[in-house]
C-alpha cells in the first residue's frame, strides 16, 4: 500500500504541520539558480551587467548555463554582495571547506622549504 505524504501531513497537529512547513521552506530557500537569487536580491539583469561589465544580455545567457567556471560564479555573487565558499561534504567525516579555488589569487602557503643561499 503506497503512503501519501498529503495524508500524514494531515494527521498532524496545527503546531507540527507549521514546523514541517516551514521546514520545507527553509530547504527550498536554500537551493536557488542565479536567477532566483539575483530576483531573492532584488536585482534586476541591466542592474547585475553594469556591475559586471557586461550585457544584459549576458547576465541572461549566465543564468541559464549550468556549467561555469567558479571565477565567474564568484564575480556574479559578489556583484549581488555576498561571497562565494565551497564546502566539500562527505560521509564519513565533517564538512570541509575548500580554500584557493574560488578566489582570483588562491593564497600562498609556505613550502616549508628554506633556499639555500648561494655564495656564502
Amino acid at each position: 500500500m503506497s503512503v501519501n505524504v498529503n495524508d500524514n501531513i494531515k494527521k498532524l497537529s496545527p503546531a507540527q504541520r507549521k514546523k514541517v512547513e516551514t521546514r520545507a521552506a527553509q530547504i527550498i530557500a536554500e537551493e536557488m539558480t542565479l536567477r532566483e537569487l539575483r530576483k531573492a536580491r532584488k536585482l534586476t539583469q541591466v542592474r547585475m551587467a553594469k556591475s559586471l561589465g557586461i550585457t544584459q544580455d549576458s547576465v541572461s545567457r549566465l543564468e541559464k548555463r549550468s556549467d561555469l567556471l567558479l571565477s565567474t560564479l564568484r564575480k556574479t555573487v559578489e556583484a549581488m554582495g555576498g561571497s562565494l565558499s565551497l564546502v566539500a561534504e562527505f560521509p564519513d567525516r565533517a564538512p570541509a571547506v575548500l580554500a584557493g579555488i574560488a578566489e582570483e589569487e588562491p593564497p600562498r602557503k609556505p613550502s616549508g622549504r628554506r633556499h639555500a643561499q648561494v655564495g656564502v
